[in-house]
């Protein structure tokens, strides 16, 4: 019996950078197969196609540019050929994209392969509430676990220090995984919470636009610092009412909950775009589209997710943070409501 075989599902900036830990690691350790095959969505790049540079140069020069991916990761624009007899799948595409991802992949994976979602967003279905390794999950049938943490993808790809929580009901596979995904700069650790992990990587983006209308409008330290605590009160609440086993404060503590919320409310793609739009009052769709690359924004389409579920469960005025996200990013309301619902949060009454 060889080693476990690996795919990597997308090939975005994390995606890449991920790429880099799991291609080395496979290369190294006899549990995995040597070969990491990465899904790349085809397109062009300076007249060449980006799958012929990867596998030609060992770079993503559109997503991670000027990092050189292990040479046994091998770019695959075809999604079913790319995945062909994976044991480990490594789902790391936008959340918006999944749904289609998994209907192509539907009865062609094998029964006992092991999922992993790197993906932070969360879906709405008929009864609220949709986790992405839940929708991947009931789509292919695989067995499914979460990584999340304060992990900005340039810096992991640069190797410098940081940590991640990986959320996995079965011990065995995260061990397994854990195996797969640590290095000296990059530990790991695992917990059994697999849904309160999720559910940090989801609602963090949202608290960071609220970090950034704060950083827009000049305010400091201090006010960025109540945002990022009552956010983190509205995320402790939300897991409460939403998650269907246990939800611990502890699991708040790991890399997942307070360190992402940290990272992602001073760094991070949803901080800076919520700041420009509080500058410059252009619309976040433009913004989108001028600063990031092809790269898409996660929290204000999650803010609007999240504010469909607090309307139907009739809770929306005991998360006001999470519902001025909302309504400055989609009903035109001023930026300085963010000012106004600190001032006024539960929290403090």
């Amino acid at each position: 019996m060889g080693g476990k075989k690996v795919c990597i599902v997308g090939s975005g900036n994390w995606g890449s950078a991920i790429a880099k830990i799991a291609g080395s690691n496979a290369a190294r350790l006899s549990t995995f197969e040597n070969q990491v095959n990465m899904w790349v969505l085809e397109e062009e790049v300076g007249g060449r196609r980006l799958t012929d540079i990867i596998n030609t140069e060992h770079e993503n020069v559109k997503y991670l540019p000027g990092h050189k991916l292990p040479p046994n990761v091998v770019a695959e624009p075809d999604l079913l050929k790319a995945c062909a007899g994976a044991d480990i799948l490594l789902f790391v595409v936008p959340h918006q994209f999944i749904g289609k991802v998994c209907d192509q992949l539907k009865g062609h994976l094998k029964k006992d392969a092991v999922g992993v979602s790197l993906i932070k967003g969360v879906d709405e279905g008929p009864d609220g509430l949709r986790l992405i390794s839940d929708i991947i999950h009931e789509k292919l049938g695989i067995e499914m676990s979460v990584l999340m943490g304060a992990n900005i993808a340039s810096e992991v790809a640069e190797e410098k220090f940081c940590e991640t929580t990986i959320g996995c009901k079965n011990m065995q596979h995260g061990q397994m995984l854990k195996e797969l995904m640590q290095t000296p700069n990059f530990r790991v650790t695992v917990v059994q919470e697999a849904d309160t992990v999720e559910i940090c990587g989801a609602l963090k983006n949202v608290v960071a636009v609220g970090a950034g209308f704060c950083d827009g409008l000049g305010y400091g330290d201090n006010t960025k610092a109540a945002v990022i605590r009552l956010g983190l009160m509205e995320m402790i609440g939300f897991a409460k009412l939403f998650c269907k086993g246990p939800v611990t404060s502890s699991t708040f503590l790991e890399s997942c909950g307070v360190a992402d919320l940290i990272t992602t409310c001073y760094g991070g793609r949803n901080r800076k775009v919520a700041e420009a739009f509080a500058k410059t009052g252009k619309s976040i769709e433009q913004l989108e589209k001028e600063m990031l690359n092809g790269q898409k924004l996660q929290g204000p389409p999650t803010s609007a997710e999240l504010h469909r579920i607090l309307k139907s469960k009739n809770v929306v005025e005991k998360f006001p943070l999470f519902t001025a996200v909302y309504r400055i990013c989609y009903e035109g309301k001023p930026v300085t409501d963010i000012i106004k619902c600190l001032q006024n949060h539960p929290e403090h009454m």
